[in-house]
């Protein structure tokens, strides 16, 4: 061993003696990562200890509407039929069905005196369009659909989901209509693996992830291993795009909370006239 060798040798073993020892491979693990503090945006600050209400009793869409942090937050399903007729464009279909379902749960709330009345009522609508055919797409109603729904959603490649989101919140003044509405729709393109076999949906078919769900798979679990692409928000072909259901919030509180500017109003200048 060459003499340049030996000093460095020497140089890395008295740093040794100074350092930390490296990491043991077998460190144990946290089982589970701690949740972030929530948002301490004021909006949602002032909702914390009201009724927020989630008009939706799917599963995947409280858990995203959880990471705004509202402790208390209540699940009432719409009772509203979704009977609109397909022939609609799938942008007003879909909007139409989540705005019944916000205004159905307003209905019944707005006069509960036990609960009191909501701070703010949040639905949501999914659909799934066919590019290749333009046919909505919503829950699978059998196996045979479900199979033939996925093969055709293979065999087109490219489709688009659409979810719809209302939300409704009391005015303060209490005047006409005596609530604030906003809503917004967000579009995602999604792109199948054209090499899925019948075997694999089949396969999928059967395990059931995607019988409750809007074209039939679920992008957030198994049904990954349909697609190829998504081309937009991820969260709303889950059914609850987060960003787009914090920017409206935010809108339909600022208008719930002002007096100015709402549907039905005049000048008041022109009344003393």
């Amino acid at each position: 061993m060459t003499d340049s060798k030996e000093a460095l040798l020497a140089n890395m073993d008295m740093n040794d003696q100074t350092q930390d020892p490296p990491p043991a491979y077998d460190q144990p693990k946290p089982n589970r990562l701690p949740r972030p503090p929530p948002l301490g945006l004021p909006v949602l600050n002032s909702l914390r200890n009201r009724r927020v209400i989630l008009a939706s009793q799917s599963p995947r869409r409280r858990q995203i509407l959880s990471f705004l942090g509202f402790p208390n937050l209540e699940i009432i399903p719409s009772n509203a039929d979704e009977d609109l007729p397909k022939s609609l464009g799938p942008f007003e279909y879909v909007l139409a069905t989540a705005t019944k379902k916000a205004q159905a749960v307003y209905a019944q709330e707005i006069n509960n005196e036990a609960a009191g009345e909501p701070a703010l009522i949040i639905a949501a609508d999914t659909i799934v369009v066919d590019l290749s055919t333009g046919t909505i797409l919503e829950k699978p109603r059998s196996e045979a659909h479900h199979m033939t729904m996925l093969r055709s959603l293979r065999d087109a490649r490219d489709h688009k989901v659409f979810t719809a989101l209302v939300a409704m919140a009391p005015l303060a003044s209490a005047r006409d209509p005596g609530y604030a509405l906003e809503s917004t729709v967000e579009e995602t393109a999604v792109r199948f693996d054209g090499d899925v076999t019948d075997e694999l949906i089949m396969a999928y078919v059967r395990t059931r992830e995607g019988a409750d769900k809007a074209g039939g798979y679920g992008l957030q679990g198994l049904g990954s291993i349909l697609v190829e692409k998504v081309d937009g928000s991820y969260d709303n072909v889950i059914g609850m795009p987060l960003k787009a259901t914090l920017k409206l919030i935010e809108t339909v509180m600022a208008k719930a909370d002002d007096d100015e500017g709402m549907p039905g109003d005049g000048d008041e200048s022109d009344d003393l006239e």
